[in-house]
């Protein structure tokens, strides 16, 4: 029986490499507010955005790809690289991003009068990337390339 599948990654995503890997992660990351407080009004989620734009050029190869706010909280398309963890960047996000908004908008002081910040404890995360039947497609194809009973292209 011949396969006749073929696969071009190339096509479908930007590899992202470094040293010793090449990968493709993308994340959507959605962090809320402590209390769940709508502080993201009047030009203060703008601002949110410019401040995640600014770590992710400083953060080596961290790429903010996508971010938008709603009231209550912020929704970020991301890709991280593997020598980090998710949970290390969204730390440093939060961090940052609540010392920054904390200190240009001292009202926050008043809404957050603790000093654990503007964010809620938790956050959601999710994966992006190729469909998961196309991988397992994939997977199922690997070693008929050499049997000459698929053609892979990367």
């Amino acid at each position: 029986m011949e396969v006749s599948a073929v696969f071009d990654y190339n096509a479908l995503m930007e590899y992202n490499k470094q040293g010793h890997s090449v990968y493709y992660t993308r994340y959507h990351l959605v962090m809320s507010t402590k209390y769940r407080r709508k502080i993201f009004r009047s030009g203060i989620g703008e601002y949110l955005e410019q401040v995640v734009e600014g770590i992710g050029r400083r953060v080596s190869d961290l790429e903010i790809r996508e971010i938008n706010t709603d009231e209550d909280h912020v929704h970020i398309l991301l890709s991280i690289p593997p020598k980090y963890s998710v949970s290390e960047i969204v730390n440093k996000l939060k961090a940052n991003t609540g010392r920054v908004l904390r200190r240009k908008f001292t009202w926050l002081d008043k809404v957050y009068w603790d000093q654990d910040g503007i964010w809620s404890v938790g956050y959601f995360v999710s994966t992006v990337g190729i469909n998961e039947e196309t991988i397992r497609k994939y997977i199922e194809h690997q070693g008929r390339e050499d049997s000459g009973e698929a053609k892979l292209l990367f």
